[in-house]
């Protein structure tokens, strides 16, 4: 369902925002694909890996276009993390690989071997890979989840410490482990997709705990500092008999130690206009506290909607302005 209303406000509280219309400004020869992922470094500049012609393009806040890279590099972008040294890891499932690069495109290190996947549910990296997290002391995770179920540690230099983690519902294992995610403890969160949960382990895979209550979790961010914020982009249901449930998603929900403490709901049902989502893949916050939301809404148009055309244009990149408290 798509909606031109105007002066939209999604969430409640202390969690109020305001989606940004026609904020992008990009040259007439670059055009966004699906965007799986979206950070933003120490300056507010924005970073979107998509699956598009320019597999990396880097805006200013305000959306204008400043320069992109990555066209020999990327087979199909998925994660995209920024570390405290500002270089960038970049996760891309059509590769099976992890490279660190610098901002503007130097690469600096590739974890994993192009297009020589390790075999299906070996547990062995990598089989399109999904993200990228670094704990404080640098250690690199790296979540495998289309093509396996596991968790891979490396240390700064690259080198492959151990993995954990199968398929399956029990702790420890993964049902499709889509995003990852370290806080200032060193904890790693896991966002278990399918098994509708985030899984947390300490910092040698031990499970701790899980947080429950969420629908496909598929996008995660954390703030900084010791008692951060988390917030999950999830995802809506694609089977035919529960696609319009309300209370599923799509949606972003903003959680404290485990509990909601915000919900932004799509505007009037999923679709494609302000206010909605479709598949918040990616998400990123800057320092003003505004979100930049990735959707891969190719890929998730006809499940949500079988049988109707995919929207143009494209609304794959929003902004979200962070309002005041009511």
């Amino acid at each position: 369902m798509e909606t031109k209303e105007k002066n939209i406000v999604l969430g409640s509280g202390k969690y109020r925002y305001e989606p940004q219309d026609n904020w992008l400004n990009l040259p007439s020869h670059v055009e966004l694909g699906e965007v799986a992922a979206v950070a933003v470094d120490d300056r507010d500049r924005v970073y979107v890996f998509n699956r598009g012609e320019h597999p990396m393009v880097v805006l200013d806040r305000d959306g204008n276009f400043l320069s992109s890279w990555g066209h020999d590099l990327f087979g199909k972008a998925h994660g995209l993390h920024i570390g405290p040294d500002q270089s960038i890891y970049c996760t891309d499932e059509g590769t099976h690989t992890v490279c660190k690069c610098t901002l503007d495109g130097k690469l600096l290190m590739r974890i994993g071997t192009p297009n020589q996947p390790a075999a299906r549910m070996s547990g062995k990296p990598f089989n399109r890979c999904t993200h990228t997290a670094l704990a404080p002391n640098g250690d690199i995770y790296v979540s495998d989840g289309y093509g396996n179920a596991a968790v891979h540690k490396y240390n700064p230099d690259g080198k492959l410490l151990f993995s954990w983690g199968t398929s399956g519902s029990g702790r420890g294992e993964f049902n499709l482990p889509h995003n990852i995610h370290c806080d200032a403890d060193g904890f790693v969160h896991v966002a278990d997709r399918e098994n509708h949960r985030i899984q947390i382990f300490d910092g040698n895979g031990r499970y701790e705990t899980q947080w429950n209550n969420l629908h496909r979790p598929s996008a995660l961010y954390m703030s900084s500092g010791p008692c951060p914020l988390c917030f999950v982009g999830e995802i809506g249901p694609y089977m035919s008999h529960i696609r319009d449930n309300p209370n599923l998603g799509p949606r972003i929900s903003i959680l404290s130690k485990g509990e909601v403490v915000g919900r932004l709901n799509s505007h009037n049902g999923p679709g494609s206009g302000l206010g909605q989502f479709t598949s918040p893949h990616g998400i990123a916050v800057d320092s003003r506290g505004d979100l930049y939301v990735g959707e891969v809404t190719t890929s998730s148009w006809p499940s949500l909607f079988p049988g109707r055309p995919l929207p143009k244009p494209l609304n794959s990149l929003r902004k979200l302005r962070r309002l005041p408290e009511e």
